[in-house]
């Protein structure tokens, strides 16, 4: 794989970077110079040889671990990571739920849960009843708006929006719910996964059926079944029965909770799932002496609410369920509390600000109020980010990348050059970039691509997790590789109107593409 070779028939020569095997559409000779040869030998091993550890803890605000005393924890998928039966396990539950409770059609059991098909952070138009992505600056991505289990075309999604704009009255609230006259709702939650299949599926079935229904109905119909399964216990029961088969990666996070321990830290539990859920899956992933690790556990704390609402004080409960009654004076180690409110916790605790670090999997209802509101330092557990840390470093993704932004700084470069021959060479390339974002974003996910980015722009995901996370890192076993004293720094990329001052920091347009300026080479 390399560089294409030849003559140009245009007035211009334009050095190319790389290439992979895609081809221009047409025949196009290109004629490159030594200096562009040079680039291609050495940027393709530099980048293939300098890939991304999965396991690095990355860094969205400088933070010092030597300045923190005490570690929070949410328990789901920061504690207690959850393989995919689980997902299809929800599905399955909610959809019969919609049957049998809800009357939806019995055909609807044909369907099962999709485990590769949708990733965190899309956005549901509620009346429409369209799944889609969103970038940073409200814009939807083209190609990733589906109707049911289908794409919709473009010219029918900007004919539906009036272009690809979502106005700002129209995105959720703050912590991504669909209310106050809201169209869209965000789903950030892992657990959302099952409940976009389950509303695909059945948009799917009413559409391929030829019925007519109410999106709204729909949509809410959907999110209670979805809601009943936790709320009802059933999905807490049956992980509890069968442990083993849904939960994974429990001696990693025993080796971190250990490792926090024996280094004379501090440590809490704050989760909305229910005591006897948390007490099994503790008991599998640590042992039956995990509550001796922590200092405080809070369980059904009601989050987001929990960091907002003053009103709820907390509540003692015992090993077998039993609530006490008495006023809450003190937080104690080894007692269970319920309920309750962060302002009464930080009254109790004295726990305030840097020296605190909270780690959890949503980006609002878990650390949004904490870095906003409370100063504490928050670290996001991306569960996603592994897999898709692993897929940049495949050769092929390299590849893709690296020509995908050098063919972006020919664009930009020699789109000056009015004549007819060289707007078609530049036209041809506009069509070249299209067809391989298109195959990037199938790289990742075949339907909607990376959690993080679209085409171009951060997802609407990356911008809030930029936000809202000090840093973020695969899961609790990245912290097995630092120190107590680590210091984390973000990059400094530079901004747009800035000069960069290191390589990589250098983005295709900033580059100076070589270009030779021919007399004839007809």
């Amino acid at each position: 794989m390399g560089p294409p070779t030849g003559r140009c028939s245009t007035q211009y020569t334009y050095a190319f970077i790389c290439r992979p095997k895609i081809g221009l559409s047409g025949c196009i000779d290109v004629f490159i110079s030594p200096l562009a040869r040079n680039l291609y030998d050495t940027l393709i091993p530099v980048i293939s040889k300098n890939s991304v550890n999965p396991d690095t803890i990355f860094a969205n605000n400088e933070m010092s671990l030597g300045d923190i005393e005490i570690y929070g924890f949410d328990y789901d998928y920061t504690l207690a990571f959850y393989s995919r039966h689980l997902h299809t396990l929800i599905f399955n539950i909610a959809r019969d739920i919609l049957i049998q409770e809800h009357r939806y059609p019995e055909g609807l059991r044909e369907y099962e849960y999709i485990p590769n098909f949708v990733v965190r952070g899309l956005h549901y138009d509620v009346q429409k009843a369209l799944l889609m992505k969103i970038d940073a600056f409200h814009y939807i991505q083209l190609g990733t708006v589906y109707r049911g289990l289908h794409p919709v075309p473009d010219k029918e999604v900007i004919a539906m929006y009036d272009g690809c704009h979502v106005p700002l009255e129209n995105m959720s609230d703050f912590y991504g719910k669909s209310s106050h006259g809201h169209t869209m709702k965000q789903f950030m939650d892992i657990f959302s996964l099952p409940e976009m299949n389950l509303l695909c599926s059945v948009n799917d079935y009413f559409m391929k059926h030829n019925i007519d229904y109410e999106p709204v109905h729909l949509y809410k119909d959907v999110k209670e079944a979805i809601g009943d399964v936790h709320v009802k216990g059933i999905m807490y029961r049956a992980v509890e029965a069968d442990i083993e088969n849904y939960i994974s990666y429990g001696e990693q996070t025993h080796a971190v909770l250990k490792k926090l321990y024996e280094d004379g830290k501090k440590m809490f539990l704050i989760t909305n799932s229910p005591f006897d859920f948390v007490d099994r899956g503790m008991n599998y992933i640590v042992g039956k002496d995990w509550r001796d690790l922590f200092d405080i556990v809070i369980v059904q704390a009601d989050k987001p609410g929990f960091f907002n609402d003053r009103r709820k004080p907390f509540r003692r409960v015992t090993d077998k369920g039993v609530l006490h009654w008495d006023r809450i004076h003190k937080l104690e180690k080894g007692k269970i509390y319920k309920q309750g409110n962060l302002y009464e916790f930080l009254r109790l605790t004295g726990w305030r600000g840097s020296k605190v670090l909270y780690f959890g999997d949503h980006i609002y209802s878990d650390l949004a109020d904490l870095t906003l509101k409370h100063g504490w330092r928050t670290g996001a557990i991306i569960p996603e980010l592994r897999k898709e840390i692993k897929i940049m470093n495949t050769e092929e993704c390299v590849h893709l990348m690296t020509w995908l932004q050098g063919l972006t700084g020919l664009i930009e470069h020699m789109q000056v050059h009015r004549d007819p021959a060289s707007q078609a060479v530049v036209q041809e390339w506009i069509e070249e970039r299209e067809a391989m974002r298109s195959q990037t974003k199938d790289i990742f996910n075949g339907q909607f691509g990376s959690l993080f980015r679209t085409y171009h722009n951060p997802t609407y995901f990356s911008r809030r997790l930029s936000r809202f996370a000090d840093i973020y890192m695969a899961s609790l076993s990245c912290l097995l590789n630092y120190d107590f004293q680590h210091t984390f720094f973000p990059r400094r990329t530079p901004l747009q109107h800035e000069s960069p001052f290191w390589p990589e920091q250098t983005s295709a347009g900033a580059l100076k593409m070589p270009f030779i300026p021919l007399q004839n080479h007809n």
